[in-house]
C-alpha cells in the first residue's frame, strides 16, 4: 500500500459467532468444568471408604466403596448435564443483558458512519467500561459534529472572503483598460497592491486558523508566557502611541506548556485586537500570572461599547463588533484574530472568556494549562 494511502474498511467478513454465543458457551463451560472439579475432588475422597463388608456397631448396614461409587458416578453425569444446561440458558441471558449496552453504541456508530451526528447514546448507570466507552463515543460524536459545523462555516466564509479582493482586482483592471487615459496608473496600482495585501494577510490568517484548529504536529514544551507578550507589545507600541493609544503592562512570569509560535500569534492578535479596535485617547491593559494549575493572560481595551450577545460571535471567522468584516483596509485585519485566538487556546486545551466592558471595549481573559491535562 502505498505512504499515506488510508486502508479500505474491510468487506465480506466470514460470518463467525456472536459476541452473545461466545460468551454463553465460556459461561456454560467455565461452570462444567467447575462442576466436574468438584465431582472429582468428591471421587478423590470415596478412596478413603473402606472396600468390602462395611458393619455398623450395634446392627444394620452401610454402603461400601464400590456402592458409593456406583451411585455417586451415576448422578454426577446427571448433574453435568444439569449444570450445562443452566449454563447455557443463564450464559445466554447473562450474556445478552451484559451485551446490551453495545447494541446502543452500535445503533449509534451505524448512524454515524450514515451521517448523522446529532444522535447521543447516552448510556445510564454508574462509571465502569461499557459507560466510559459510550461517553467517550459521545464526546467523539460531538467533537466530529463540531468539527464539521465549523469546517462547513469556515469553507463558505473563507471562500466569499478570497473571492472578495480578486473580484475587486478584476473589477479595477477592466475599469482601467476601458478608460487607460481617465485614471490615475498610479492610484489604480496603490488600490491593488492594497487589495492584494489585505488577500495576503486573509490567507495568512485562514492558514494560521487551520493549524491552530487542527492541532498540527507541534510539541508542547514550557513557555514563558510574560516574555511572548511582551515581545507582542513592543511591536504594536509604535501603532498605538500613533493613535494615541496608552499601553499599560504588568506582565508577570507564568510558565504555559504549549507551542511557542502558536501562542506567540495569539498574544500578538489580542494586544493587535486591542489596540485597533480601540478609541484615540484610550488605554489597554495587559496583564499575565499564574494560579495553581494555569497560566493566564489579561487584555483590556478601550472602544466602541458592545452588545454583551455581540462579544459571544466575536470568535467566529471573519466577524468584528461592528459584524461581518468588510471594507478594504488591511489595518484593520481580515476578521480572523479571536477565531485564531480561540483556537489555539482551544487546542492547547485552554479556556477563553470574552466579555464587553460597561464602557467600551473588551476584557478577555486566556487560561492555559500549565501542565499536560488529565484524560479521565
Amino acid at each position: 500500500m502505498p505512504r499515506g494511502e488510508a486502508s479500505a474498511p474491510r468487506t465480506g467478513r466470514p460470518r463467525g459467532l456472536s459476541v452473545r454465543v461466545k460468551l454463553t458457551l465460556s459461561y456454560a463451560g467455565f461452570l462444567v468444568v467447575a462442576g466436574a472439579a468438584l465431582f472429582a475432588v468428591g471421587f478423590l475422597l470415596l478412596r478413603f471408604v473402606p472396600e468390602g463388608n462395611v458393619y455398623v456397631v450395634g446392627g444394620g448396614w452401610a454402603p461400601n466403596r464400590t456402592n458409593l461409587v456406583e451411585v455417586f458416578v451415576r448422578y454426577a453425569w446427571w448433574a453435568l448435564a444439569g449444570l450445562a444446561a443452566f449454563g447455557l440458558v443463564g450464559g445466554w441471558l447473562l450474556a445478552g443483558r451484559m451485551l446490551r449496552p453495545l447494541d446502543r453504541v452500535t445503533d449509534a456508530a451505524r448512524r454515524a458512519r450514515d451521517g448523522s451526528l446529532d444522535h447521543r447514546i447516552d448510556l445510564p448507570g454508574a462509571r465502569d467500561e461499557l459507560t466510559e466507552l459510550a461517553d467517550a463515543f459521545d464526546a467523539m460524536l460531538g467533537r466530529v459534529q463540531q468539527t464539521l459545523d465549523e469546517e462547513r462555516r469556515f469553507a463558505a466564509n473563507a471562500s466569499h472572503e478570497l473571492r472578495t479582493p480578486h473580484a475587486i482586482i478584476r473589477t479595477m483592471v477592466e475599469v482601467a483598460r476601458a478608460d487607460p487615459d481617465g485614471r490615475d496608473v498610479h492610484e489604480v496600482l496603490r488600490r491593488i497592491g492594497d487589495t492584494n495585501d489585505r488577500a495576503i494577510a486573509t490567507t495568512e490568517a485562514l492558514l494560521a486558523l487551520a493549524r491552530a484548529g487542527r492541532g498540527g504536529t507541534w510539541t508542547r514544551e514550557a513557555v514563558d508566557l510574560a516574555s511572548i507578550v511582551a515581545g507582542a507589545v513592543e511591536e504594536e507600541t509604535a501603532d498605538a502611541a500613533a493613535a494615541d493609544i496608552r499601553i499599560d503592562t504588568s506582565l508577570t512570569p507564568a510558565t504555559a506548556l504549549g507551542d511557542r509560535t502558536l501562542l506567540g500569534r495569539l498574544a500578538a492578535n489580542l494586544v493587535r485586537n486591542a489596540v485597533v479596535h480601540n478609541e484615540p485617547g484610550g488605554w489597554v491593559s495587559v496583564t499575565t500570572g499564574r494560579t495553581a494549575r494555569s497560566a493566564e493572560l489579561i487584555v483590556a481595551n478601550t472602544g466602541p461599547v458592545l452588545d454583551p450577545a455581540v462579544a459571544d460571535t466575536l470568535v467566529e471567522p471573519f466577524v468584528r463588533g461592528a459584524g461581518r468584516a468588510r471594507g478594504a483596509e488591511t489595518e484593520r485585519g481580515a476578521g480572523l484574530g479571536l477565531a485564531i485566538v480561540a483556537a489555539v487556546v482551544r487546542a492547547h486545551d485552554g479556556v477563553l472568556d470574552i466579555t464587553a466592558r460597561p464602557g467600551g471595549g473588551l476584557h478577555v481573559r486566556v487560561e492555559l494549562p500549565r501542565s499536560m491535562p488529565r484524560r479521565d
